[in-house]
């Protein structure tokens, strides 16, 4: 199948590109699995944007959201990006907007409800009640759906990019399309198309326990680093403060449960089994305070404790709070047995975003021609060494538009490319069905137990050297699995599982110091000579 852009995910960066791309020629976006299974449709507390005046919260300005960005990167966020981040917000708003998504106002034409997340001087955060993620993605897809020249292709799982040099060019490596498996009929097809983006979010599932969908297996960055692009900072690997803890509660909704940040900005409060605020012995802004901050407050006081979790408290709150601002987190809770409004909720940290990524420049360009990553997937300099709450949401907007801009410039559709060769067919050659499912569950299991234990909130030179060594044998025996069996959707996560948890300790085992979401018990301070990004690249 021919396109002059090919998508790879569908959530708020894959499909704020194709909208817009789809007016200068074919598109095709490719969701491996649903698209309403993305992290974007997951998130829950809102977009953080600095609207013009008059509908923005008295004394806040692009400064201060510019400032606030800054601080919780720890010195490792490039300044004039997110500069343009920032100030690029409005537009973000107006696109989301006008595509139909619907955000809280204070009347029915009445400015927008502003909320507050850990992080944030002022109120900024625009939401839609706690589905925010789930609006935004409805919008979205519906908007892609009647999009004339956009074809938007659901369980089609992208394997590996295809390019010039993997062809056998010696020079001029280029991006030439993708194979991806069709997976209700496990035939593999080839997408051609001079123009890729790659926007599938990130890699939660590389942990036991996260707040992302089964289908965050860091599928992005893996494809851009086979593909040749280089990766860093992937050792800044966020864990939300507040996941739902209920060990009794069975499936997966109950063991991934976010209850948004969003919960504190309005008043919520972290305390210990005794009821106390432990949080403020680590830092005066208390529950406020960045999720790095906040989640190893919560890991020394489940250790010193030996408690399994910590409480979020809000039962101070008037009668109805909770389920008028928080409907969807107030019926999961009822619906497990816990009124919020009368019993604070218990919770514990959890993998949640991935600050790290395929190196791009601010439109999202890697070093790889034709091959662009937006999103999740992306280093674009935005996080640095920890996200800012509600600033994701935003920049996949406004990366998928400046990646448009900076791609037509550069390869305008129509243009004839320099002749590259014919991209073959997939092979299955003698390849057998998987015999032993077991292994691949198995192997999925280890890695996500390996991370969790030696590769999360603290970590340590001897543990990360562990979880190196296991990764190696790992990654050779999930190798031989892939090209000794017919490809399946198990196989692929698995394959790219590994990868990413390999770039996780690589990048955390070059990093001797802690900053932002990195902590090293062995090197506790900050290094002022390693102020700079982890930049691993395949030779």
């Amino acid at each position: 199948m021919h396109a002059d852009f090919l998508v790879v995910g569908a959530g708020i960066a894959g499909l704020s590109f194709a909208i817009r791309a789809a007016e200068h020629g074919r598109v095709v976006v490719l969701s491996k699995g649903k698209v309403m299974e993305s992290n974007t449709a997951w998130a829950q507390g809102g977009i953080a944007s600095v609207l013009p005046d008059g509908l923005r919260d008295p004394g806040d300005g692009c400064d201060k959201h510019v400032a606030d960005t800054l601080g919780a990167g720890a010195g490792l966020c490039r300044e004039p990006v997110v500069r343009m981040v920032v100030e690029e917000g409005a537009a973000a708003i107006d696109d989301l907007t006008r595509y139909g998504a619907n955000f809280d106002r204070e009347a029915a034409e009445g400015g927008f409800v502003l909320g507050r997340e850990g992080g944030h001087s002022h109120r900024r955060i625009l939401h839609s009640k706690d589905t925010t993620g789930r609006e935004i993605a409805r919008a979205l897809v519906e908007k892609a759906r009647q999009t004339p020249n956009l074809e938007l292709l659901e369980d089609h799982f992208c394997i590996d990019l295809v390019t010039t040099g993997k062809l056998g060019a010696v020079s001029d490596d280029r991006v030439l399309g993708a194979y991806a498996l069709e997976r209700a009929t496990g035939e593999v097809r080839v997408f051609r198309a001079d123009r890729v983006i790659l926007a599938s979010g990130g890699c939660g599932k590389v942990y036991l326990y996260t707040t992302n969908p089964d289908s965050a297996t860091g599928d992005g960055v893996a494809l851009g680093w086979r593909a040749g692009a280089s990766v860093a900072n992937m050792e800044f690997i966020q864990f939300h403060p507040t996941c739902f803890y209920n060990p009794a509660a069975s499936g997966p909704e109950a063991r991934s449960f976010l209850v948004s940040e969003a919960v504190r900005g309005e008043g919520g409060v972290l305390v210990n089994s005794s009821g106390e605020d432990f949080t403020k012995q680590t830092d005066p802004r208390g529950s406020l305070a960045p999720r790095d901050v906040v989640a190893r407050a919560i890991d020394r006081e489940i250790k010193r404790t030996g408690a399994p979790c910590v409480y979020l408290d809000v039962t101070h709150k008037p009668a109805g709070f909770m389920k008028g601002r928080f409907p969807y987190i107030y019926e999961i809770l009822l619906k497990y047995g816990l009124d919020c409004e009368r019993q604070p909720i218990p919770v514990v940290p959890a993998a949640h975003y991935q600050c790290g990524g395929i190196v791009t420049d601010d439109c999202g360009k890697t070093a790889v021609r034709g091959l662009f990553t937006i999103g999740e997937a992306a280093c674009t300099g935005l996080h640095g060494a920890n996200r800012l709450a509600s600033n994701s949401l935003l920049e996949g907007n406004v990366l998928a538009r400046r990646a448009l801009d900076e791609m037509l410039r550069l390869y305008p559709p129509g243009k004839a490319a320099p002749d590259a060769p014919e991209v073959p067919a997939w092979e299955h050659g003698d390849t057998a069905e998987p015999d032993e499912l077991v292994v691949i569950y198995h192997n999925w299991d280890e890695i996500r137990r390996l991370m969790w234990d030696y590769v999360s909130i603290v970590r340590t030179d001897n543990r990360l050297r562990r979880a190196a060594a296991r990764l190696r044998n790992l990654k050779r025996e999930v190798r031989e699995f892939y090209w000794g069996h017919r490809v399946n959707a198990d196989i692929l996560e698995l394959r790219n599982l590994v990868a990413v948890a390999g770039l996780i300790v690589e990048c955390a085992i070059r990093r001797k110091e802690s900053r932002g979401l990195h902590y090293n018990a062995d090197h506790p301070a900050a290094d002022p000579a390693l102020c700079h990004d982890t930049v691993v690249r395949k030779f």
